[in-house]
């Protein structure tokens, strides 16, 4: 496994206090607490002041509108951390969210917080946070979007309760208790001597292009997401993978898996139901397209752990 410290999300220092979560008497204590600081996300986007996490404190009148209690995150420089989703909240005569882009640019500010206090799309500012912010970001995005989809027993399709600080949901009617899912996805750097294979997924902005990734699926291992991944998207065959790093990834409940494989051939046959392109590239054309200089390819976005696995590849650190 190599260093993670140059990508988002991974590497932090949060420290999860689950001992909190069955215990309701010391949640109540800490949330009421003079240490106790609330991540309030508004539809998965964290509020920031600057390049910060914007914190509130319990009680706070941007916290009216959720329909739920906090959830513990953990604790964090001395205080203790929650997330609250204020969703419910429509904001009047500001930009909406654009739905179905790959990237939504726009920012709320509710009327009960500062002008400088703004709603923003986590990619945007996901390599400005220091890395036990981006950690709590990242849980607290997932964990909330995981609420809101999730309200209802999927056994008997009574609606759910919050317990555990937020880490469980129980259905009162028929008792099942339902866990926050987490969905591992590889992600491969599949190089084939001096060139490695990239692609791009239909409605990607142009120029675009990262490693090939996909889910793993049940009674799978890592090595054969990989191989049946490349060969479903690619038509190209895979010899010995490795892994090599991990990163969580809330868009929305991801763990990407990040792996080398070699390939067993090059020719490329493309599954266009998969894919929109792939295609080879060298070592020096990887290079030009993480300094931003490639003709036609945008350089991979920073802190993705793409970015990480080309980065590794060109400085010669994986053969």
């Amino acid at each position: 496994m190599h260093e993670i410290s140059t990508f988002a999300f991974a590497g932090g220092a949060l420290d999860r206090v689950a001992a909190l979560r069955d215990d309701a008497a010391a949640f109540e204590r800490c949330l009421r607490g003079p240490h106790a600081r609330i991540l309030p996300l508004w539809r998965g986007k964290p509020l920031m002041v600057a390049d910060a996490l914007g914190w509130v404190k319990p009680g706070h009148a941007v916290l009216a509108q959720t329909v739920e209690p906090p959830i513990l995150l953990g604790r964090a420089g001395g205080d203790i951390c929650f997330a609250a989703d204020v969703s419910a909240w429509c904001p009047d005569d500001q930009d909406l969210p654009q739905s179905g882009t790959f990237f939504d640019p726009t920012e709320q500010r509710h009327p009960a917080l500062p002008p400088d206090h703004r709603f923003v799309e986590l990619r945007a500012v996901m390599t400005r946070l220091t890395p036990t912010e981006a950690e709590i970001a990242a849980t607290a995005k997932a964990i909330t979007g995981w609420h809101r989809s999730h309200r209802f027993c999927s056994s008997c399709g009574q609606r759910s309760e919050m317990i555990q600080a937020g880490w469980q949901r129980l259905c009162p009617a028929c008792g099942a208790r339902h866990f926050p899912r987490t969905d591992p996805v590889v992600i491969m750097l599949v190089t084939a001597g001096n060139r490695a294979l990239i692609g791009r997924s239909p409605g990607w902005p142009d120029g675009m292009y990262s490693c090939l990734a996909g889910f793993v699926e049940p009674g799978e291992t890592i090595e054969a997401a990989v191989r049946r991944e490349v060969a479903e998207e690619a038509g190209i065959g895979v010899g010995r993978v490795r892994i090599l790093a991990s990163q969580p990834w809330p868009w929305p409940s991801s763990l990407m898996i990040g792996c080398h494989a070699q390939a067993q051939d090059d020719a490329i046959s493309l599954n266009d139901n998969e894919l929109e392109d792939a295609r080879w590239i060298t070592r020096e054309e990887a290079m030009l397209a993480l300094a931003g200089r490639h003709p036609d390819i945008r350089p991979p976005r920073a802190g993705a752990i793409a970015a990480h696995l080309l980065a590794l590849w060109v400085a010669a650190r994986v053969a």
